[in-house]
Parts: C-alpha cells; sequence; structure tokens
C-alpha cells in the first residue's frame, strides 16, 4: 500500500458540508492510479456522512468509472460545469452547449480555419483522419472516441443537445484566426482558449477549446452546493490547474496540488505538500480541512 506523510496542523476545524476535487493530477496519477491514502480518506469522509462530488473538464464518460471507484454516488461536474450527470442512473441533471446557428457559425469558422477538429457531444468524441494524429491528446477528456468519414458533415453539429465542447488544431495562425473569428461572430455564446500545442522545433502546433460560454467550475460548485442543501462557503475544494480556479474563488476553502502553476496556487486558500506524480493530495486535504 502506498504511504502518505503524516501532517501536523491546528486541531480547530470548520465543519464543512461538501468535498468537491478535480480528477487530473489532483485524484488521478498520471498513470491512472489512484493513491491508496487517498482512497481510504475519501472513505472515511462520506462515512462520515460528508457527501464527495468531482469536478472535472472530462466529459462524463470519461469520469463516471473513476467516479465508481472512489465510491461516488450523487451529481458529478464534468466539462468544466457544462454538464452535470448522477453517477446513480446516469441522469443528466444539467447541459448548457452550442447549439443552432451558434454551431452553424462555429462549424464555417472550424472549416475555415482548422486542419483538425474534434466533437464533444452526446458524451462522446467524434474526429476525422485528419485528427487521427491527435487522438491520443483527446484521449484525456473520454475514452468513447470514433473516426467518421466528416466531422464538418456530422449530425453532432445539428443535434437538439448541441456541442458540450470542440476541440480544433492547426498552425498558429489558423487558430489565432479561428478563434478572433470565434469571439467576433459568436460574441457571449462561446468561451475559448487557445495554447500551444506542439512545438518539435520545426513546427509550431497550437489548439483552442471551444466551450458554451457561462459554465464553469465555479458555477458548478454552486450547482452543488445548493443540490446538498449548503451554500458554496460550505465546501471544500481540490485542484490543481487554471480551470480550478474559479471553484477556488467561490469555495469556503480550496487546496492546490503542489505541481501546479504559481499563478494557481495564488487563487487557492491552502497549498499543499502532495503533488499530482505521487498523490496522496486529496488525503492531506481531507485531513486538514475536516480532521479525517
Amino acid at each position: 500500500m502506498d504511504q502518505v506523510a503524516l501532517f501536523t496542523y491546528p486541531s480547530a476545524v470548520t465543519t464543512y458540508k461538501l468535498f468537491a476535487i478535480d480528477v487530473d493530477g489532483t485524484l488521478v496519477r498520471r498513470d491512472g492510479s489512484i493513491h491508496d491514502e487517498d482512497l481510504l480518506a475519501i472513505g472515511r469522509l462520506q462515512a462520515a456522512g460528508v457527501p464527495v462530488s468531482i469536478a472535472t473538464g472530462r466529459l462524463y464518460s470519461g469520469t463516471r468509472d473513476v467516479a465508481r471507484r472512489v465510491g461516488v454516488i450523487g451529481p458529478i461536474a464534468c466539462v468544466d460545469g457544462s454538464h452535470i450527470v448522477h453517477t446513480d442512473g446516469d441522469a443528466h441533471l444539467y447541459s448548457r452547449t452550442i447549439s443552432g446557428n451558434e454551431a452553424a457559425l462555429l462549424r464555417s469558422i472550424t472549416e475555415r480555419h482548422a486542419t483538425a477538429c474534434f466533437l464533444f457531444a452526446q458524451d462522446s468524441i467524434v474526429h476525422d483522419a485528419s485528427g487521427a494524429p491527435h487522438v491520443h491528446y483527446v484521449r484525456g477528456w473520454s475514452h468513447v472516441i470514433a473516426e467518421v468519414e466528416r466531422v464538418s458533415s456530422h449530425p453532432y453539429w445539428e443535434h437538439d443537445h448541441g456541442l458540450l465542447a470542440l476541440v480544433a488544431i492547426g498552425t498558429e495562425p489558423q487558430i489565432a484566426a479561428a478563434v478572433e473569428e470565434i469571439r467576433s461572430e459568436l460574441g457571449q455564446a462561446a468561451s475559448v482558449v487557445s495554447f500551444p500545442f506542439l512545438n518539435d522545433g520545426r513546427t509550431s502546433v497550437f489548439a483552442m477549446l471551444v466551450r458554451a460560454a457561462g459554465p464553469t467550475k465555479g458555477t458548478a460548485i454552486t450547482w452543488l452546493a445548493e443540490h446538498y442543501g449548503c451554500t458554496p462557503s460550505d465546501v471544500v475544494v481540490v485542484g490543481d490547474w487554471l480551470n480550478d480556479v474559479p471553484m477556488f474563488e467561490v469555495a469556503g476553502r480550496s487546496f492546490v496540488m503542489g505541481q501546479a502553476p504559481e499563478n494557481v496556487k495564488q487563487a487557492a486558500t491552502d497549498r499543499l505538500e502532495a503533488d499530482g506524480l505521487l498523490g496522496g493530495g486529496i488525503a492531506e486535504a481531507i485531513y486538514r480541512a475536516f480532521g479525517r
């Protein structure tokens, strides 16, 4: 069994009412495993009557098995708050997507600028041959991935439930142009971020992630708190990345993993000694926040 260090902190512990955790780099290590002490600590907290939930960027299909491994029965927030699903029966409780005219505009923009496109819809990911070399990258969101003949003509674009997200990959000028058009054409309907994807010294490849504007992990924590009959100030959260900052900003107490960037650490109330490579951060946070 993995070993985790014992921590000594002030004995006074506030009575928090909900514990919500990020998945990758926080609960789940790079090899897909979960620290034994994290599993035990979650079990002790649940046995004490404190509900545990998840707030992740993954699709529900990429999160469900993790939730079940740690015994989370209840609503969990996926796609950074865009999709909330109950793990008992897979009931869809909340969804915010890009659909209709906005989806049509997004399709035309990506057709003009991106070399590869991945649609996140119906709790799955589809791509065509142009995206095949990059499938390993999107696999972190979900293992339910299918290659289709042509993404731009896939029925998901017109589906009533809309798109949960879109990832597009191209050169830096292509992605920059696409981002500019999305912000101009879709306005407040979409949230888009771009980032370097690959730089091997010869080629600079960029990617962008597009979601419906509005939902964040912060709005998800507010939703979960209301569901459990408490307020965001009653919630303890743990995370490690930029998309965790919105939940750090609303939660009563926030723990950040040791490997997180400094600007993410500054947004949290507490810094953990544990990092995502070895794990143990969940057990440390539970001990410090709940005394268990």
